[in-house]
């Protein structure tokens, strides 16, 4: 008799699965701890450690962008001083949470989500996953599929196509990967950019560095702030840390939106009150309008912050150099501008911004049908219509992207219990009109964003299918309002699937 074929093996099951260790997946992961506390869960992180962002950026001065009062959960207070918090204190803020949620066990590392394939038939997703030690594709399935991978792709940076560049004879580093062991003391640098990054880097690398020029094309709006909020260290003196932490965060929320929303009403007004923040730290005679006015109004990009107003104090020092002209090549002792002038070098750091990847390059399918994102309409800012059982985590482009993935969470936990309680297996948005929105899923004008926007989904024109940038209203409709609307299926499983179903392990 001949042997029996083998069967492939059962797949291990989870209720959701976590794509992503980092600031967003760590956070989701203790929201459904907390919140639903029978669902068996895993996380799957690509990298071979925890914190995604902050764990993978290493260039000198990295840092928050948003004040750690929103940036960090809305569930654990941050404790330590600083507003603009150092990358190395976020990155253990970050894992001293997982570890106090018992995350830690549920992360399988060195792996990388592939593709996805919804069954409607068994109300769940078959999920593909490449183990980065073994060189062999794992399988799991799960209820719910959760990308926590943000929007950035984080094996490359972006840099333009330098002329050149071979020729440069020093090094050429791009921030998102940082050299260890890369000396610039004593030494001439140029940072190519004038976003978050190279305004990070130039004041940091100007303390031991001889000279650093920030060439940039064309400027961005920079606010200096207080790199200790004095309203915080009021607050907690005299109230208990939980209590003062939501006073904090409650204030910095409302002074975002007032700001984003007198940039968009009154952009004058904004330009000017920038503007004296900014010329009351420069020299007198400096050419501010050719390095400091931006060609485009407050908040069509993020706004640069320099806590203490560091990148100006560097620059009204000498230590530091501000030149907007344009490239023309590389040379062999530096940059040569469009102008004529040239700029010598002994390193060159491209601070040129980073490429997009949504959902972190996975593919996914429905019943067997391939899903094409630009295609699809984003629901209440992270799920997708026709698209089942799946969310991402997705920040605000105008605040702290902690704020809106905080919510996100929530409102995920709010929808699984729902369907707990009727028994539904499957829920799904539906987009009903033939005719599909254009306007893009993302509203920022940043380089990095209007080179990659037809690689996302769009949004609708209004509510649930809009993607709001405003956190008071987003806390209305995701924390208050009910999960069921008319734009959204609920339904129940045909077959059940077979699987080994058991919460995730540590590391294997």
């Amino acid at each position: 008799m001949p042997p029996a074929p083998m069967q492939p093996p059962i797949p291990e099951h989870v209720d959701v699965l976590i794509v992503g260790a980092g600031l967003s997946g760590i956070g989701t992961a203790c929201h459904l701890r907390s919140k639903c506390p029978g669902k068996s869960i895993a996380l799957i992180e690509a990298r071979e450690a925890s914190g995604g962002t902050w764990d993978l950026f290493r260039y000198p001065g990295i840092r928050s962008d948003s004040d750690m009062f929103t940036l960090g959960y809305s569930f654990r207070p941050w404790l330590e001083a600083k507003t603009l918090a150092d990358g190395p204190s976020i990155l253990k803020y970050v894992r001293e949470t997982a570890r106090e949620y018992g995350i830690d066990d549920r992360i399988r590392y060195g792996r990388r989500v592939v593709s996805a394939r919804w069954s409607s038939a068994e109300g769940r997703w078959t999920v593909e996953i490449d183990n980065d030690g073994t060189g062999e594709t794992e399988r799991m399935t799960c209820g719910f599929l959760f990308p926590c991978t943000g929007y950035y792709r984080y094996d490359e940076g972006y840099t333009p196509d330098f002329e050149g560049r071979e020729d440069f004879s020093g090094p050429i580093v791009h921030p998102q990967h940082w050299p260890a062991d890369l000396d610039y003391a004593g030494k001439r640098v140029i940072v190519i950019g004038s976003g978050a990054t190279a305004v990070t880097l130039v004041p940091s690398l100007a303390r031991t560095a001889a000279h650093v020029t920030m060439l940039q094309r064309s400027p961005s709006y920079l606010v200096a702030i207080p790199s200790r909020d004095p309203v915080a260290d009021f607050v907690r003196r005299h109230l208990p840390a939980r209590a003062a932490y939501g006073v904090v965060r409650w204030k910095n929320v409302l002074m975002t939106m007032l700001a984003y929303q007198l940039s968009r009403s009154r952009p004058e007004f904004m330009k000017r009150f920038i503007r004296r923040g900014l010329e009351a730290r420069l020299p007198a005679d400096y050419d501010f309008d050719r390095h400091f006015k931006p060609r485009y109004e407050p908040w069509d990009q993020r706004l640069c912050m320099a806590p203490d107003g560091d990148l100006l104090e560097t620059i009204a020092r000498g230590d530091a150099t501000v030149v907007t002209d344009r490239i023309d090549r590389f040379t062999t002792t530096g940059i040569r501008l469009e102008s004529g002038d040239e700029l010598e070098a002994d390193i060159i750091v491209t601070a040129t911004g980073l490429n997009l990847l949504p959902l972190g390059g996975m593919e996914l399918t429905v019943d067997d049908r391939p899903i094409a994102l630009p295609e699809l309409v984003g629901y209440k800012g992270f799920m997708f219509d026709g698209v089942p059982n799946l969310a991402i985590a997705i920040g605000y482009t105008n605040a702290s992207w902690t704020l809106k993935c905080d919510l996100t969470a929530h409102y995920v936990c709010r929808l699984l219990n729902h369907m707990d309680e009727h028994g539904y297996d499957r829920c799904t948005p539906r987009w009903k009109s033939p005719v599909r929105p254009e306007e893009p899923f993302l509203d920022l004008k940043s380089g990095y964003v209007e080179r990659s926007i037809d690689l996302f989904p769009r949004q609708g024109p209004k509510t649930p299918w809009r993607l709001h940038q405003n956190y008071a209203r987003d806390l209305l409709l995701l924390k208050h309002r009910p999960v069921t609307d008319d734009a959204i299926e609920f339904g129940r499983a045909q077959v059940p699937a077979k699987t080994d179903e058991f919460a995730a392990p540590a590391r294997s």
